[in-house]
C-alpha cells in the first residue's frame, strides 16, 4: 500500500473500532536516536499513526517543550538522515503509519525531491510541512505524489471557512486542525466547544479524516475529542512525560502516558 492507503487504513480501522485514532508525535533523537528507536518500538502495537519530528533550530509552529526537545536532538548529532534512519528501523507493513514532521527550510536545503525518495526509501508515509501555505504546495505535491507519499494540511483557529474546505481538499491522509491559536503546548486548555463547530463544518465540506491538535495532553481531552473527531494528536504532553530519562525508563513512562490516553479513546 503506498502512504497515503495506509494511513486511511489506520483511520477506518479506529473508525471501525468505534474509538480514535490515536497520533504521539516524538522528536528525533531526544534525548538520543537508542531511547527514541526503543521507544518507537514499544509503543507501535498500541497507536494507529506516529509522527517523528525532525529537529529544527528555528520551529515556529512548536511551543517551549517541543523546542527544547528539538534542542536537545540538536546538540546530541541528531541530523535529517539519522531521523529517517529512526523511521526506517521502526517502519513495518503491519504497524503504524509514520509520518515525518518538519519545516520547508530544511527540506529546501536537503533537496527536495531527494527528501521525498528518501522518505519513500525509509517507509515513512508522509510528512506534515507546517509553513508551507497552501498556495506554494505544489512542488512538494509534485515530489511526494508520485511516491505515494501523503501530505496532510494544517486548519488554523482563523483559517476562514472556504479557506479551510480548500486546504482540507488539497489535503492528504486527514485534515490536521490546529485546536487553538499559538504554538504547541500542554499548558493550555483546548476550546472544544469551537473544535466541534469547526469540525461539524469542515465534515460539510471533507470525508477526510479530522485529526485534532496542539494541547491536547489529558485522558479527558482524548475523550472530548473521541467524540466529535477522528484522530487526536499528542505532542507535548508526551514530551513532557519521559523528559529528562533515558533508555528503559524513558519507555515506561511514555508506555504508561499512552495507556492511560488509550484507555479513553
Amino acid at each position: 500500500m503506498s502512504g497515503v492507503e495506509r494511513i486511511a487504513a489506520a483511520f477506518a480501522r479506529a473508525k471501525a473500532e468505534r474509538r480514535v485514532a490515536l497520533i504521539p508525535y516524538l522528536c528525533a533523537g531526544d534525548p538520543d536516536a537508542a531511547t527514541t528507536a526503543a521507544i518507537l518500538a514499544a509503543i507501535a502495537p498500541s497507536v494507529d499513526v506516529i509522527e517523528i519530528g525532525i529537529p529544527y533550530g528555528d520551529p515556529l509552529a512548536d511551543g517551549p517543550t517541543i523546542a527544547a526537545a528539538a534542542q536537545r536532538a540538536l546538540d546530541g548529532g541528531m541530523t535529517i538522515d539519522g531521523a529517517l534512519a529512526l523511521a526506517r528501523d521502526a517502519s513495518r507493513e503491519d504497524g503504524p503509519p509514520i509520518i515525518m514532521f518538519t519545516y520547508v527550510n530544511p527540506i529546501v536545503q536537503y533537496g527536495l525531491e531527494r527528501f521525498a525518495e528518501a522518505m519513500f526509501a525509509a517507509g515513512a508515509a508522509g510528512a506534515i510541512v507546517p509553513d508551507v501555505p497552501l498556495e506554494e504546495i505544489g512542488p512538494i505535491r509534485s515530489a511526494f505524489a508520485p511516491r505515494g507519499l501523503a501530505l496532510p494540511l494544517l486548519v488554523a483557529p482563523t483559517t476562514p471557512l472556504e479557506r479551510a474546505a480548500g486546504i482540507a481538499e488539497a489535503s492528504d491522509g486527514f485534515v490536521y486542525l490546529v485546536s487553538r491559536l499559538g504554538v504547541t503546548s500542554a499548558q493550555r486548555e483546548p476550546d472544544f466547544d469551537w473544535i466541534a463547530g469547526r469540525v461539524a463544518r469542515l465534515r460539510e465540506r471533507t470525508p477526510k479524516p479530522i485529526a485534532v491538535g496542539f494541547g491536547i495532553a489529558t485522558p479527558e481531552h482524548v475523550r472530548r475529542v473521541s467524540a466529535i473527531a477522528d484522530g487526536a494528536i499528542v505532542g507535548s504532553a508526551l514530551i513532557d512525560a519521559c523528559a529528562g530519562y533515558r533508555g528503559d525508563e524513558a519507555v515506561a513512562r511514555v508506555g504508561a502516558f499512552l495507556e492511560g490516553l488509550a484507555a479513553t479513546a
